[in-house]
């Protein structure tokens, strides 16, 4: 029996592989470290061989990515460097690796494809986790949570949170209707439930946020062109003079009151002090690519004893820029946030220059959720974790330009039926 390429690496046509790669790649991404290697290998067969079956529509032109790869190549090189080299070295072929396995999936996969692959994998994810899932007590506060099949809350709201935002948007922005909108309302009301379940004040304020990003983002678009950017700009300003007011005014703390938070964010301001401090030891290059969190340094023995981490491993600074900061210095911190900015703000413009962008749409809100839950938490730093796996996803999808040739296209009809009725033009 032949398999035709289109069904493979087609965007578009196919649709079956994609939602059933997409929904496995899920599954992995939250759970390699309970089924092991295996699972790993199984996400690469899913991506890597589609280079066999038509190079040059899978891989595209790779020197469109180099801002994209950047951090990723650093992350390798600093292993000449790096307190901990085979820790480095391995992590960081894992992670580069994991980002060629996303621009692979960029090249083809379709935005409808990506959010019913969504759908499908975080609804796999979650239902696993109320089948299998622990309570899990928090030292610091003295609260139990329900974590999941997951080893932290934080990780179960985050894919609730993506839950909640797919199922969201696939009637509202990809219109939805029959077999998939009902699968969208499934996995919004498990969502909900896993989103209430962790008490997880990150995921549950990140949700919301980006929600509302959206509606406001929609709002703007409805707009012609030329207003867009002017109400734009001016819904950013007040929105910016309104954090600066809650957060003097003391409205954060009362958000966070609500949730049973204090404004330490239950330990994470001190072990951001901590970071700054081991940052500030190598300024430039960092201590190598996931070479602080390692068993046996002074430091990291310390912390993970001052938050009562018994198992030495899965821990972090709870900010992904102290993060990157303290492993890959000044310059990869600088070469992560271009990636980050540059994909949340090259979709906005996307919004604002052309009218009903669905793809830009839907990866607007993957980026801004990226984005704003990067000051609390670890998604874009890791291989084989879903948050790294979007981001790349959205940033190349930057790279292909398909509405600059839809506008070419309606141009040069344009030009034709004016010659039709004017013979003496020429176009």
């Amino acid at each position: 029996m032949r398999i035709s390429k289109a069904s493979l690496v087609s965007p578009g046509s196919n649709q079956a592989y994609g939602i059933f790669a997409l929904a496995i790649s899920f599954f992995v991404f939250a759970y390699s470290s309970r089924f092991g290697q295996a699972s790993i290998l199984a996400y690469y067969a899913l991506w890597l061989p589609l280079v066999l079956v038509d190079y040059r529509r899978v891989l595209g032109n790779y020197g469109r990515y180099i801002w994209i790869l950047a951090f990723a190549v650093l992350a390798c090189l600093s292993v000449f460097w790096s307190a901990a080299p085979g820790m480095t070295a391995r992590t960081g072929i894992q992670y580069l690796s994991h980002v060629v396995c996303a621009l692979i999936a960029m090249r083809t996969i379709d935005i409808r494809t990506l959010v019913r692959g969504a759908l499908a994998g975080v609804g796999i994810v979650l239902v696993y986790s109320l089948l299998f899932g622990v309570y899990h007590l928090d030292p610091l506060d003295g609260t139990y949570s329900f974590v999941g099949a997951f080893a932290s809350k934080n990780q179960l709201g985050f894919y609730a949170s993506l839950g909640i935002y797919f199922a969201f948007i696939a009637p509202f922005a990809l219109g939805e209707r029959g077999a998939w909108l009902g699968v969208a309302g499934a996995v919004g009301l498990i969502s909900a439930y896993s989103l209430f379940a962790s008490q997880s004040a990150t995921s549950v304020l990140t949700a919301v946020a980006i929600v509302a990003c959206w509606l406001g983002m929609r709002a703007v678009g409805m707009l012609s062109p030329g207003h867009r950017k002017g109400l734009f700009l001016a819904v950013v300003v007040m929105g910016g003079v309104t954090a600066i007011a809650a957060v003097y005014g003391g409205g954060v703390d009362l958000v966070l009151g609500l949730f049973g938070k204090d404004s330490t964010l239950t330990g994470r301001t001190y072990l951001w002090q901590q970071g700054i401090e081991a940052a500030l030891s190598s300024p430039f290059v960092g201590v190598g690519y996931q070479a602080y969190w390692v068993q046996g340094f002074s430091e990291p023995e310390r912390l993970w004893e001052e938050f009562f981490i018994a198992t030495r491993s899965g821990f972090h600074f709870h900010n992904t820029f102290i993060e990157a900061m303290v492993e890959t210095g000044a310059i990869g911190l600088f070469l992560l946030c271009a990636v980050l900015f540059v994909t949340v703000f090259g979709h906005i413009k996307r919004l604002l220059t052309h009218d009903h962008h669905t793809e830009s749409s839907v990866l607007f809100g993957v980026a801004m959720l990226l984005f704003v839950r990067a000051f609390v938490e670890i998604d874009i730093m890791n291989p084989y974790h879903v948050g790294s796996f979007l981001l790349y996803f959205a940033a190349g999808k930057l790279t292909i330009r398909k509405a600059g040739r839809v506008v070419s296209e309606r141009r040069l009809a344009e030009g034709r039926v004016l010659a039709s009725h004017h013979p003496q033009l020429r176009f």
